[in-house]
């Protein structure tokens, strides 16, 4: 099944995708509420009724009035809080390589993650960036997961459980301001809160059983075999595989669960799938060709990422109409 948010007349309401026809679901069964958060609060018994609505329609069985004038917005339109791991070792290692750093030991032991701005998210369509975004303005290609379960201390094993489905991520960057700032050890903060892009729609597990794979040895948790791509301006620059995962959404999960709880309406990123970014495929093309160009967003680059099963998700970079710099107030 696939869950979408849209809205008509600036209001929110909750889909389903069928068949190339969105429809609405409280429309089809009057207990579903008509938004993403207040639905994956319902857990279990809600995903049931809308899979059974989505089945019926899918089936012929039930006749519902398909939208026609909506615009589609990102599959959980509010999160509850933003995560972002750091799950593929390929991206990890050769970003550290290119700029003459050891593989760190510390990747093999442990699962990490950092809080992103959960009031920055958007679906597919125009993305807005101030001036100084243009500063080494990045793409990463990303999956991510949507929790539809309140758990706490939950262990890898049973973390599958919690997830209400996957979705693409563009985990959206400016790479002047993240490098001057993580200078200070504190992450990623100016350099990744003004966007961070999920969509189109919000694809359920069972959607995606015959692409399962198993786990990278020693690991545990749920993994896929899904071809993940991306492209600016219809030429491809990325290519990578779900399958290459290191460590799981159920590892990372339970390390996200550890001591506090995650909720419903969570949404978690794996992190950056190998050549899953300029900055990886800059460092690389000028590692191997000392005249290598840099290339990095522009405005008006139309970026379209691609996972099987999960859709494409397009963006357009638009410029703001501003000259107001932060860049520019630092002290020294």
């Amino acid at each position: 099944m696939k869950l979408v948010s849209y809205k008509t007349e600036d209001r929110e309401h909750l889909g389903i995708y069928v068949n190339g026809h969105i429809y609405n679901l409280n429309s089809c069964h009057k207990l579903i509420p008509d938004n993403m958060n207040e639905f994956l609060w319902g857990g279990d018994e809600l995903m049931d009724r809308a899979m059974r609505v989505n089945e019926n329609i899918a089936s012929g069985k039930t006749e519902a009035k398909e939208e026609l004038f909506f615009e589609l917005i990102a599959p959980v339109p509010h999160p509850t809080s933003c995560r972002d791991g750091y799950a593929f070792r390929q991206h990890v290692a050769t970003a550290r390589r290119n700029r003459g750093a050891e593989m760190i030991a510390a990747f093999d032991q442990y699962p990490i993650f950092y809080f992103t701005n959960h009031n920055a998210i958007q679906g597919a369509g125009e993305i807005e960036c101030m001036p100084d975004h243009f500063q080494k303005l990045d793409f990463e290609l990303e999956v991510a997961v949507a929790l539809n379960k309140k758990a706490r201390n939950i262990k890898a094993s049973q973390a599958d459980s919690l997830i209400a489905g996957y979705m693409i991520m563009n985990d959206m960057s400016t790479r002047t301001l993240q490098m001057e700032e993580m200078l200070l050890n504190l992450g990623p903060a100016k350099g990744k809160d003004f966007s961070t892009v999920i969509g189109p729609w919000l694809v359920t597990p069972d959607e995606l059983d015959n692409y399962k794979v198993a786990p990278k040895p020693g690991h545990t948790g749920n993994n896929y075999k899904l071809e993940m791509t991306c492209a600016v301006n219809g030429k491809q620059v990325s290519k990578g595989n779900m399958a290459d995962m290191d460590w799981t959404f159920a590892e990372i999960i339970e390390r996200c669960a550890y001591g506090c709880d995650v909720l419903p309406g969570d949404v978690i990123g794996s992190g950056t799938v190998g050549t899953g970014c300029f900055l990886e495929l800059n460092g690389t093309g000028l590692l191997n060709d000392p005249g290598y160009q840099p290339q990095w967003l522009q405005p008006n680059d139309l970026v379209e990422m691609e996972i099987t099963g999960l859709g494409m998700l397009g963006n357009i970079i638009k410029k703001a109409d501003s000259d107001f710099s932060i860049l520019s107030l630092k002290k020294v």
